[in-house]
């Protein structure tokens, strides 16, 4: 059969949109190149016609600068064409880049939902809520046996009435035991005598004569 109509040519891929903005773009920029030309050339023209009078060469002149106007008016209209078209062809594009990424979420979304569900099978809420209840019960249990630790034997039932009542003469105790007003008398008390009793001189550390007792003597009248 393929030797009687022959083998068909393979299709050729389509062209890439990339390849197509590429293309296009790449034409718009020559199209500038050669306006950049023709500015150059025109304001050679216009230079030329400042300086001459008017007449013949000076008509001459201007007619080649508007043809060259022409021309750079018709690569201005291709340039503003091209760029439209690329323009029109990246939103094209970044379109159907949005809807490709599109679906690539919507699959792993459904790919991450079935995960979920196979992973929520091996899960028993019962088991859950089983645990958690077992879990207080322990937790009640260790708190009773803190509170057994830490009971107190042998206290006596004492009213809080009481104590309050304690607490305060206690309070009125601790103020009395801080008053030093008795140091005083002991500082002023007579010192001791130096000598023995009997001694028939005995001075005190002030030197006045003071009997065995550590009275000070009357002196005989």
């Amino acid at each position: 059969m393929n030797r009687l109509f022959g083998r068909g040519k393979p299709k050729e891929p389509p062209p890439s949109i990339t390849d197509c903005i590429t293309g296009v773009d790449s034409r718009a920029d020559s199209a500038e190149k050669k306006i950049a030309k023709l500015d150059a050339e025109l304001k050679k023209y216009k230079d030329q016609m400042v300086k001459m009078r008017d007449g013949p060469a000076k008509n001459a002149v201007k007619a080649k600068a508007i043809r060259i106007l022409k021309q750079r008016k018709m690569y201005e209209s291709q340039v503003d064409n091209l760029r439209q078209q690329a323009f029109n062809m990246e939103q094209t594009n970044y379109a159907t880049q949005t809807l490709k990424d599109t679906q690539t979420t919507v699959i792993a979304m459904k790919e991450g939902v079935k995960q979920m569900q196979k992973e929520f099978k091996n899960i028993n809420i019962d088991q859950i809520e089983d645990m958690h209840d077992d879990l207080a019960d322990m937790l009640d249990e260790a708190n009773e046996v803190q509170e057994a630790m830490g009971r107190s034997y042998g206290m006596p039932e004492i009213d809080d009435d009481e104590l309050e009542a304690e607490l305060d003469a206690l309070g009125d105790d601790l103020a009395l035991e801080e008053d030093t007003s008795y140091l005083d008398d002991a500082i002023k008390a007579p010192s001791a005598p130096d000598k023995e009793p009997g001694a028939t001189s005995i001075r005190n550390k002030d030197g006045v004569l003071v009997d065995e007792f550590g009275l000070p003597q009357i002196p005989a009248s």
